[in-house]
């Protein structure tokens, strides 16, 4: 399509808005950049080292592609909030925002002077959302937690190993956690704007990661509150060929389906299958009769001979395959982004709003890219002012200092 047939998009409904980031590794930058993805001007502040995952893996040439996805369409200004003209700086900068937003651990924003009570005086219109591991209240608040300590916390991997039937919780290196809380304070912080916009008020707003965590278990929650010894339908892989397939057939229409399509119509009367309660009671006996449909077949094979049935199935994929996939290219669900080793793809945000400029912005900010920008321009600071705000720290930043 050319540029004279390009459709005009709509600006992104936070268009106009601006947004203070304090956050650093990966609740928080997700929360601003999805932020950032709609419209609204994110000044990412840095300490004078940077955000540690500027040397996260994977690094090419220097430069965190980690980092980009998750900092993309930001801007950056570095402050050394260990010095009164790194805080007097940022506080001059809160004046000029709508929304704040933080994930250190609880209390550190307030002894930097940068928290709620600092930044919202004479601002009843300020909304300011702080992301924590297990809340800014009660006896577990002041613990450091990233997203592993919560999985654990939250009895998420202890479901996990039940489901896996091992003896210990799974190794993990997927931060679950970290993810569902920055979509959280991202709804949050739109909440919070919608009742600004009704009400003139602003908001402080209270993320919690560990509350997240338990609300994606529902059926664990509640199974908590009133155990069964009924058993509970896992979606386990199925063997094939050259990988595996998951199936899942809960509604009696899909599991008549799935016994048509396998060649076994005579399961739907089986006295252990005919019904859902039976069903769930003889699982794995299920499982075991569909793999020995599977095993002998590829993942291809299998899925396209079940889904030409309406059987609902899908092959394991690698995350390689996955964003290579013509859904993901049909959809547009990747973004090409930019910084100075090359290009490289970050996904949208998991919703399509059409007509409107919704997309990651593709600039991968750098450390202290747009100080002058920002500082000069917005605040009127003098270069000096600007070398000031940022001088280095004589000291490192304390484990306190670091993330929830």
């Amino acid at each position: 399509m050319s540029a004279a047939t390009q459709p005009t998009l709509h600006p992104g409904p936070f268009a106009g808005v601006r947004v203070l980031d304090f956050t650093n590794m990966m609740s928080g930058p997700y929360c601003t950049r999805l932020l950032a993805d709609l419209g609204a001007e994110v000044i990412k502040v840095e300490p004078p080292e940077g955000d540690h995952n500027r040397s996260r893996r994977p690094v090419r040439n220097g430069y965190s592609s980690f980092f980009g996805q998750l900092n993309a369409g930001k801007k950056c200004v570095v402050l050394n909030l260990k010095s009164a003209a790194g805080v007097a700086a940022a506080k001059a900068l809160a004046q000029k925002c709508d929304i704040v937003v933080e994930n250190w651990r609880p209390g550190v924003a307030d002894r930097l002077g940068v928290g709620y009570k600092a930044l919202s005086e004479g601002r009843s219109d300020l909304i300011y959302c702080s992301i924590s591991g297990f809340g800014q209240t009660g006896p577990k608040s002041l613990r450091p937690a990233y997203a592993p300590m919560v999985h654990a916390a939250s009895g998420f991997d202890h479901a996990q190993m039940g489901y896996q039937k091992a003896d210990q919780p799974a190794n993990t290196a997927t931060f679950t956690g970290d993810l569902f809380g920055g979509i959280s304070a991202f709804s949050a912080v739109q909440a919070a704007y919608i009742q600004r916009l009704r009400t003139g008020r602003g908001q402080y707003l209270d993320v919690s990661l560990f509350d997240g965590m338990l609300n994606i278990l529902v059926y664990e929650v509640q199974e908590a509150q009133a155990p069964t010894n009924e058993k509970v339908r896992v979606y386990q892989p199925l063997k094939t060929i050259d990988g595996h397939i998951v199936l899942a057939p809960t509604s009696q229409k899909n599991f008549e389906l799935l016994a048509r399509s396998v060649g076994h119509p005579e399961w739907i009367e089986d006295p252990r299958f005919s019904r859902t309660r039976a069903r769930e009671a003889h699982w794995g006996e299920l499982m075991d009769l569909i793999g020995e449909w599977t095993k002998v077949r590829t993942g291809l094979e299998c899925e396209d001979h079940l889904l030409a049935d309406g059987v609902p199935c899908s092959r394991y994929m690698t995350v390689a395959e996955a964003i290579a996939d013509p859904q993901v290219v049909y959809r547009g669900s990747m973004t090409k982004v930019v910084d100075p080793a090359g290009s490289y793809l970050i996904p949208n945000a998991p919703f399509a709003m059409p007509g409107t400029d919704a997309a990651p912005k593709p600039h991968i900010p750098q450390l202290g890219e747009h100080g002058q920008e920002i500082l000069g321009g917005l605040l009127g600071y003098a270069p000096a002012q600007i070398k000031q705000c940022a001088a280095r720290a004589s000291t490192r930043p304390t484990a306190e200092e670091t993330e929830s």
